[in-house]
């Protein structure tokens, strides 16, 4: 239960269209990764997760053990990658709960090792750099040898190998096709040197909208899972998105003030005429970044009213006309639509010159998510 009128709802309906409709563009043979990391991108992992398998998907991507567990002990039992880094004395509880995780070093590659002896059960995707210059294996030779030491592991189960394109978001796909020539050549090792090849994956949301020749087994997709596309350059009518996330707060305070009056920390805002000024409960601490600070807008009757001054830790103040008849306790979209009115995601991220995906993943745990079913017609 939560005391503050703040809140997030989050449309399941929209979690499974997203899925549906790169279901629909790719073979059967062809699965789908649903990432899930970040608490699912600020979204509920476990219910995102859930949405997902229903319409789908048939694995969970993660960054961390914590989150892997965290799927676990809500009752998730599909197939769990960690595609971060995992410890190696935690990799034994990875396999207790069997959680795949990602190996690219020979320290992991030993801890594995024994925990897979330990447990009987083990599960890793060796991951190449093929130029992300993040995770992953460079060099040729010392692939073959950890897949080498990864195959002489009994009861362990080598189910990938992939890799993570940097660039499938920008206008030029000159870098990404280098990418996979290099990812191409790994595989080709392998081959040449007579091991089995792992499935492979190589596409994000960003590569699964531009490159989908390059699937293979499995395809990750993160942003667009929640209805984002990653950049205006891979936006496509074949996989339409539907955003998943509305953000909701009620006024809290009305007051009508004469030109001159300042607004908020710093006096950074000062009328310039009769207007109302509503203050909202949500600020900084929730996600709702300071660098909106006199810019930007929320949704108030479904019309844009400006926000003013500086956003406080807890509380933001917007204005309206004086003839607006707003009331304590109406409700105001923050992100979302609102009669025919929308502010969403990418509009916020160009206000705070980054990326859909950290307005999404700032909103704070003390912002609640409500699951709503718009095709079910009311809250799960």
């Amino acid at each position: 239960m939560s005391y503050r009128p703040t809140w997030c709802e989050v449309d399941v309906a929209a979690i499974r269209h997203n899925v549906r409709a790169f279901r629909r563009v790719f073979s059967p043979e062809v699965e789908i990764m649903a990432v899930v990391k970040a608490d699912g991108y600020g979204h509920g992992a476990p219910v995102v997760a859930r949405a997902a398998l229903e319409a789908g998907a048939t694995q969970l991507g993660v960054a961390t053990l914590d989150e892997a567990v965290q799927l676990r002990e809500n009752g998730l039992g599909a197939p769990i990658l960690v595609l971060g880094p995992t410890e190696g004395r935690h990799v034994e509880e990875a396999f207790a709960r069997k959680i795949a995780v990602t190996v690219f070093d020979a320290d992991t590659v030993a801890a594995v090792a024994r925990a897979t002896e330990r447990r009987g059960w083990g599960a890793v995707h060796l991951k190449v750099d093929t130029g992300m210059g993040r995770l992953g294996v460079r060099d040729e030779a010392e692939l073959i040898n950890l897949y080498r030491q990864l195959l002489a592991v009994p009861a362990l189960r080598v189910e990938g190998l992939y890799s993570h394109l940097a660039c499938a978001d920008e206008a030029d796909p000159s870098f990404s096709v280098a990418q996979h020539d290099r990812f191409r050549r790994f595989v080709t090792r392998m081959s040449q040197e007579g091991l089995p090849v792992p499935p492979l994956h190589l596409l994000n949301s960003a590569g699964a909208l531009r490159f989908r020749g390059w699937a293979y087994r499995l395809v990750r997709i993160g942003i667009s899972l929640y209805g984002y596309y990653p950049s205006v350059h891979v936006k496509t009518g074949e996989v339409p998105l539907r955003p998943a996330l509305t953000w909701k707060t009620r006024v809290a305070h009305v007051k009508d003030v004469p030109p001159g009056t300042p607004i908020s920390y710093g006096a950074t805002y000062r009328t310039t005429e009769d207007l109302r000024i509503l203050t909202l409960p949500v600020g900084y601490a929730d996600g709702f970044s300071r660098l909106r600070s006199n810019r930007g807008h929320v949704l108030v009757r479904g019309r844009r009213a400006p926000i003013v001054g500086r956003v406080c830790m807890d509380q933001t103040m917007v204005a309206v006309p004086r003839h607006w008849d707003v009331q304590v306790g109406e409700e105001v979209v923050l992100l979302g639509t609102q009669g025919a009115e929308r502010i969403d995601a990418d509009e916020i991220a160009r206000e705070m010159n980054t990326i859909s995906y950290e307005v999404l993943t700032l909103i704070g745990k003390r912002v609640p998510r409500v699951s709503v079913d718009v095709e079910g017609g009311g809250e799960v």
